[in-house]
């Protein structure tokens, strides 16, 4: 039986003022919380707040070589709000 060859992901935080980019060799199979918390980022980790390339996923989502895991912070306001606003021309 053939051994899976290591997948390499890179893990992305990104909060005011600090960008964190931990690329991670990790073995097949891995999943989302397994890269965050190799990442050294459980802490910070919301697991409604994660995703891989800009779609929300779940923290057991099984990732493939290449992927890019990111964190995403709470919105300080609705953006819906703001362009109402802005539209307003307030």
């Amino acid at each position: 039986m053939a051994v899976a060859e290591p997948i390499r992901v890179e893990v992305v935080c990104l909060r005011p003022g600090e960008q964190i980019m931990r690329p991670l060799s990790l073995p097949a199979g891995a999943t989302v919380a397994a890269a965050v918390a190799a990442a050294g980022l459980s802490a910070q980790a919301d697991p409604q707040r994660l995703g891989v390339f800009g779609k929300l996923c779940r923290p057991d989502t099984v990732l493939r070589d290449g992927d890019r895991v990111e964190m995403y912070r709470p919105l300080r306001a609705d953006p819906k709000v703001l362009r109402r606003r802005r539209a307003r021309g307030g």
